[in-house]
């Protein structure tokens, strides 16, 4: 429109999670599952789905009067783009750009899979606030801390109780320990400006492994991360046999009862909260710390963060830039690893079973050189069962990382 040559490049991404979730839906009317099926069955199941489906997007495109190059074409799956995906891994990679970690993620249970924080959406539900009594180690029955949390279920995984530091109230407390209700496990009483004195009590049950704040706090404090939950948000082992295989929102119900029988809860109010849900279908999501693949942003994160301040970037209109500027302000870590069967496999391959001992490699055969390199000759290797993040494969889709061409720049 400017008497300027362009190039439109159409093309579509593999959707990982709401492709796979279809599919599984599918083999559900089947009477199947993706894990009785098995993994290349289900991959066959889902290419022949995409073929079937694939096409609804470009047809409408082309039915707006899109002026694409059609010749031109990508699938984030194609050959060359998976090429490009794993080459990226593996540079960045080699860079110390990636690294696998534990970390707090936001896990779908129905999806059992990591997701991003822009697949996560919030929900204004009312809820209750319920408040209950950690009792003084040695103390009396009148000596308790009393405490107010929206999320009971997690009380197994509290390893601390934290007050504000100019607190009154709570002062004598800290430094004292009280019991975890319903197990009676000792933990201590800390003091962290990030308590909010006007919230419930003023005093915050922390559960390292449940809370992404309580997890800055632990980190901070020392704490143990203690996760009390399955995959499937079901109760496990460390809750206990009266709880453990139960459902998280049962838990909740029964563990109140429960302390209510002990005398432990002092009310139960009704609490308008944020809800975490999965963009992918609205299941609440789950804080969990796990093993992950991770980006490191910080780096970069600035990069990007200057080149809009320095003029070097663009933003139309400009009233966006304050967007920019405070997402990346407060960037964490990446999680590229999303724990499917549809997408572009990780390049990590494990040594002997041994999730500490690996090579990152673009294909088994390197792998197989890289490992014997390592001294372990005959290994048997095993590639990581997880995928990439599908916005991961993008960032060099339309480029065609990693060969670009004379034609194609």
């Amino acid at each position: 429109m400017r008497g300027r040559p362009t190039l439109w490049t159409p093309g579509t991404d593999h959707a990982g999670i709401a492709t796979q979730l279809q599919v599984e839906k599918l083999l559900v009317t089947e009477g199947t599952s993706r894990e009785e099926v098995g993994r290349d069955e289900f991959l066959r199941r889902t290419w022949e789905y995409k073929e079937e489906q694939g096409g609804h997007i470009t047809r409408q495109l082309r039915s707006l009067g899109a002026s694409a190059d059609w010749s031109r074409e990508r699938f984030t799956m194609d050959p060359d783009m998976s090429t490009g995906a794993i080459e990226a891994f593996v540079r960045l990679e080699e860079k110390g750009l990636i690294y696998r970690g534990e970390y707090m993620v936001n896990w779908a249970p129905g999806l059992k899979t990591a997701v991003s924080d822009l697949e996560v959406e919030y929900t204004e539900d009312v809820g209750n606030l319920y408040y209950f009594k950690y009792m003084v180690e040695g103390g009396g029955p009148d000596d308790y801390l009393p405490v107010a949390t929206t999320r009971p279920e997690t009380i197994w995984g509290d390893t601390a109780v934290c007050v504000n530091p100019s607190d009154p109230r709570f002062s004598s407390y800290v430094g004292k320990r009280v019991l975890v209700p319903t197990m009676g496990r000792s933990i201590p009483v800390i003091s962290d400006d990030y308590v909010d004195v006007e919230f419930g009590t003023g005093a915050l049950k922390i559960t390292p492994g449940h809370d992404v704040n309580d997890y800055a706090i632990g980190k901070r404090h020392g704490l143990e991360v203690i996760n009390v939950m399955n995959k499937d948000a079901t109760m496990n082992k460390q809750c206990g046999s009266r709880y453990e295989g139960l459902d998280r929102f049962e838990a909740r119900e029964k563990v109140w009862e429960d302390m209510t029988g002990m005398g432990l809860t002092i009310k139960k109010e009704e609490h308008k909260q944020r809800v975490p849900r999965s963009q992918r279908g609205g299941e609440v999501i789950e804080p969990m710390v796990s093993s992950q693949w991770f980006v490191r942003t910080e780096g970069i994160g600035k990069k990007a963060f200057d080149a809009v301040k320095n003029k070097d970037i663009t933003i139309i209109p400009s009233r966006f830039e304050k967007v920019w500027y405070n997402w990346l302000e407060d960037i964490h870590d990446w999680c590229i690893s999303r724990q499917l069967w549809w997408g572009h496999r990780i390049p990590v391959y494990y040594i002997d079973e041994d999730e500490n001992n690996y090579v990152v490699a673009r294909n088994m055969e390197e792998a197989r050189e890289l490992a014997d390199k390592k001294g372990h000759q005959g290994a048997e290797l095993r590639q990581d069962e997880d995928v990439l993040d599908t916005w991961f494969n993008e960032m060099g889709s339309v480029a065609y990382y990693p060969k670009i061409t004379v034609s194609k720049r």
